[in-house]
């Protein structure tokens, strides 16, 4: 599991790799509007188009996805009395695209077509320079994997010449080998 980190707007956020999908912490974007950010969540969760949104991703991803509990806790957050937590949205519908962690480095975290989703019901603009950074992220990644694959084959034609110049009659082998 790789940890990277993004600045947007002077905010850091949080991105994890997990099981090959990068997975935004919310609560490092929440922390924009709210010291206490688990409370920007909840509202964000009591949302109906934020939780239709959820179904929808959960049905697109995730085989495992109990869209008949999903309609139950749709109906329960529209109540004043319900509060709505990535915690009890995780456990009544075995959602995939968000995880809830506790202790040091905990918060909440969401796979980063969520993360978006959140983003622009947190603000459109930001959600914007957040895709800018998002991108140079990705970009970086990408670059440096493109980097290692070009190493990777000059090393490999490098080692082709040595072992071609080894079969020269006459060479002395140990001069072709690096200090």
């Amino acid at each position: 599991m790789s940890k990277k980190t993004i600045e947007v707007q002077g905010l850091q956020i949080h991105i994890e790799q997990i099981n090959n999908n990068d997975f935004v912490s919310l609560t490092d974007i929440a922390k924009r509007i709210d010291d206490e950010p688990r409370f920007t969540i909840r509202n964000w969760m009591r949302n109906n188009q934020t939780l239709e949104f959820l179904e929808v991703w959960e049905d697109a991803h995730n085989p495992e996805f109990k869209r008949a509990e999903s309609g139950t806790f749709r109906l329960q957050a529209n109540s004043n009395s319900f509060s709505a937590t990535p915690q009890k949205w995780i456990q009544a519908t075995n959602a995939k695209g968000l995880i809830s962690k506790s202790g040091r480095g905990g918060g909440t975290f969401a796979h980063r077509d969520i993360a978006l989703n959140f983003c622009y019901w947190l603000s459109p603009s930001f959600q914007v320079f957040f895709i800018k950074a998002f991108q140079r992220l990705v970009e970086d990644a990408y670059n440096r994997q493109n980097l290692k694959w070009h190493i990777s084959k000059i090393t490999d034609n490098i080692d082709e010449v040595r072992s071609l110049l080894d079969t020269i009659p006459g060479q002395r082998q140990e001069r072709n080998k690096l200090k």
